[in-house]
């Protein structure tokens, strides 16, 4: 089984993935980063160089090449991937994949990203914690829908890396 995290960026699905790799002994692999050494690229490289439309093709394109290429992996998504091109339901379709949406409340990802907005190509121009706000709210909602179609949501707010990665092992083994 590959188990897959999902969620708006800021969310925790590296450090989930990370702690739940070593709590499960499964190895780990942040989608993001398989797709900058592929590309030989940085994410926000990418997004500059040749567009969000271009970046979105070769996420997808990566996203199967991962699929078909590994097992018993825990991997993370980007913040977008599920909701672009057919990937949700490319997740859907495969009966080794188990996925889990890490539910972050508006206020904790706006903290969460406020400071680290300049490595964001999506939210690197927004300046103010209520600009940021807005935008995330926006986002979350046009999101929601396709990451409400997890197998599993567990609501982040509150909760260590550990005590998320315990909640996973008991909804998943």
């Amino acid at each position: 089984m590959n188990i897959v995290l999902m969620g708006y960026m800021g969310s925790g699905k590296s450090l989930i993935g990370r702690t739940l790799s070593e709590k499960v002994k499964m190895e780990y692999l942040d989608l993001d980063d398989y797709i900058e050494i592929q590309e030989k690229k940085t994410i926000s490289d990418i997004f500059s160089d040749k567009g969000e439309i271009y970046f979105r093709k070769r996420e997808t394109a990566h996203l199967i090449e991962v699929l078909k290429k590994y097992d018993n992996k825990i991997i993370s998504l980007g913040g977008g991937t599920p909701c672009f091109l057919g990937n949700l339901e490319i997740l859907k379709e495969d009966s080794n994949v188990q996925s889990i949406y890490l539910q972050t409340s508006l206020e904790e990802l706006t903290k969460r990203l406020l400071p680290e907005r300049h490595k964001r190509p999506l939210i690197a121009h927004i300046d103010t914690f209520d600009g940021l706000m807005d935008f995330i709210r926006k986002h979350v909602f046009e999101r929601s829908f396709y990451y409400n179609q997890s197998n599993h949501i567990i609501k982040t707010d509150q909760k260590d890396a550990n005590q998320i990665s315990e909640e996973s092992i008991a909804l998943l083994f």
